[in-house]
């Protein structure tokens, strides 16, 4: 990867930290019955990166996101920490094999709702073994109910942000136009190496 790619990747990553902060400062304000209960808000930067962004640099962004949360709510010395920790990298693994399987057969809501499920039973298998044993089924109704609404109008929010979004789309193409030559580079190989033994 070149010097002038890296840099580009790396404030890119920056900006949507930078937003995943924004959006957990915003979401610290919410009251919520449970600390380690979140509405997901700041996973929103994650999602629109799941398109623009490899694995290594996904987790990257997921992680600033992790420590940001930990360093707003001060909480990077509790349990809360370890519990946004699981959910979160969990939840960034589930929606990025979801939009490479099923990408083309799901929209960014589908894929939303498949991160926010999977957090939340991290979250509440956590929550068992270390606070409330197994009265910790009495909560997960509510608590899975609201992941799953908020879930929707996150991927509702991000489909319209990719759809109009010029930033995302001159993003999306350099992307794809980075990627091509590769692609053009292996069948030329290919052609030229069947051509040889013939």
């Amino acid at each position: 990867m070149s010097s002038e790619k890296t840099q580009s990747v790396i404030t890119h990553i920056a900006i949507l930290a930078a937003f995943s902060l924004f959006l957990s400062t915003v979401e610290y304000m919410i009251p919520k019955p449970f600390p380690f209960m979140r509405i997901g808000l700041a996973n929103l930067p994650v999602i629109i990166g799941l398109s623009i962004f490899t694995l290594p640099e996904l987790l990257l962004l997921t992680v600033l996101k992790i420590v940001g949360q930990g360093l707003i709510n001060g909480t990077i010395f509790s349990y809360i920490f370890l519990f946004s920790a699981g959910g979160s990298l969990a939840s960034m693994v589930m929606m990025y094999s979801v939009y490479k399987l099923m990408g083309r057969f799901t929209s960014f809501i589908g894929i939303s709702i498949a991160g926010a499920m999977t957090s939340n039973a991290i979250q509440l298998l956590l929550a068992q073994f270390i606070l409330f044993g197994s009265s910790i089924w009495i909560i997960a109704p509510p608590f899975l109910l609201m992941g799953f609404i908020t879930s929707i109008f996150l991927g509702i929010f991000a489909n319209v942000f990719t759809r109009k979004s010029r930033w995302y789309a001159d993003l999306s193409t350099r992307k794809k136009a980075q990627d091509t030559p590769l692609r053009k580079t292996s069948g030329t190989e290919g052609g030229r190496n069947s051509h040889a033994e013939k």
